[in-house]
């Protein structure tokens, strides 16, 4: 794997450092392990979904949580061996395919950029967000007045 160095942006650039950081947390996670697999898509102009396959795991085994821009799901197995009964069974695998192991996932999520809903279906987690720009950083149309001003009291001659 390839390692960058980004100091030199340190040393010439002022104010941008959290794109650094963003560059060099990007580095970081790419080299983390596969699992679980995942999608991103846009739906539309400010929508997105992120889907991440979650077999086996239930929704209170799941957690999401954004903190400053870093939306973090993670999933904690509980122990394999309770059929839901409370009643512990010995299990023994000839083959055990699925993984049921326990993860983190993080994606570092653009400013203004919301979660909006989360859904668990045939073992895919979707995560909907959406890109929520406030009111002063939506275009606005300014109105162009005609530049001819009254002075109080006269009115304007007509030509």
């Amino acid at each position: 794997m390839r390692t960058y160095d980004f100091s030199p942006l340190y040393r010439s650039a002022v104010g941008f450092d959290r794109l650094a950081n963003l560059l060099e947390s990007a580095a970081r996670t790419s080299q983390e392990n596969g699992w679980p697999p995942y999608n991103i898509e846009t739906t539309g102009e400010n929508a997105y979904r992120i889907e991440i396959a979650v077999a086996g795991f239930k929704p209170d085994e799941l957690n999401i949580e954004v903190k400053e821009n870093l939306l973090t799901v993670t999933g904690r197995k509980a122990a394999n061996d309770l059929p839901g009964d409370g009643v512990t069974v010995e299990r023994n695998f000839l083959h055990r395919g699925l993984a049921e192991r326990d993860f983190e996932r993080r994606f570092q999520l653009a400013d203004y950029v919301v979660v909006k809903t989360a859904d668990l279906s045939n073992g895919l987690l979707s995560i909907e967000l959406a890109r929520e720009l406030p009111e002063a950083l939506k275009p606005r149309r300014i109105e162009i007045g005609s530049g001819s001003k009254l002075i109080e009291g006269k009115k304007a001659k007509a030509a």
